[in-house]
């Protein structure tokens, strides 16, 4: 039998389920799926058995569709981990800017690997594929916050100052790293106050700032481009060269016979 939550918790839960359904059109309920499961994590740290059951129910969908999508998408646990998820990207350019050794030296440090967690609950450990954030490499996050320009020491540092309990700030983004629930409920659509907390850095923006001084811009889509009827007319033969081609092909096959 799937173990149930306290009244009280189940109560709220329906209510904020019932708020994110709201947003999608009538008919299109099943589209809060993704970020009911955010909410069930939220709750229960990992997209629980009993969190499969209550989607289920609420969006009129199969517990086999539920898990589909929750072992699907890397953001949803399938069992408890950390307070603290700590990603350390080792994709190509972080690796050989010394990804590769963090991960060595962090899972040596606290004696767990990919997608485990350490028994007190405090942090979990993924090796990352890509944090998106390569010109701050190499990067390593905590509940999705980046630290950029990781070191091995730091790393290290920063895994026992979470264990500790000590505040602990990311490099860019809030002033404290919030645990894994809390960044859970803001992913799932409720805000936490700390959009305006941290901002974009130097490196992210330099492209942009050499672009504006040197004058560059995007190439702009040819003339028919935009609405698609120059691959429209390409793809239906109506366009100049598509008549052409398909004139001469005509006589061509005259002569073959």
């Amino acid at each position: 039998m799937t173990q149930t939550w306290e009244p009280e918790v189940e109560a709220q839960l329906r209510a904020d389920a019932a708020e994110i359904i709201a947003r999608y059109p009538a008919g299109y309920e099943r589209s809060a799926l993704l970020p009911m499961l955010h909410l069930i994590q939220s709750v229960d740290g990992y997209t629980s058995p009993r969190g499969v059951v209550l989607c289920s129910e609420l969006l009129g969908i199969s517990r086999a569709e539920v898990s589909a999508v929750a072992t699907f998408y890397s953001q949803y646990r399938r069992h408890p981990g950390g307070d603290y998820h700590v990603g350390v990207c080792t994709n190509s350019l972080c690796a050989v800017l010394g990804g590769d050794q963090i991960w060595e030296a962090v899972s040596a440090h606290l004696g767990i690997g990919h997608n485990e967690a350490l028994e007190d609950g405090s942090i979990s450990l993924e090796r990352l594929e890509c944090n998106a954030a390569c010109d701050y490499a190499p990067v390593v996050m905590v509940n999705w916050e980046f630290f950029d320009n990781s070191t091995v020491e730091g790393t290290i540092k920063l895994v026992d100052d979470l264990r500790a309990g000590n505040p602990v700030a990311p490099t860019r983004g809030p002033e404290q790293v919030p645990t894994y629930k809390q960044v859970s409920r803001t992913l799932a659509g409720f805000e936490d106050g700390l959009a305006d907390q941290g901002g974009v850095g130097e490196p992210t923006l330099r492209g942009l700032r050499i672009a504006r001084e040197r004058g560059w811009t995007a190439p702009q889509p040819a003339a028919g481009a935009q609405d698609g009827q120059g691959v429209a007319e390409a793809q239906s033969g109506q366009g100049a060269a598509g008549a052409q081609a398909g004139q001469g092909a005509a006589p061509a096959k005259e002569e073959e016979k």
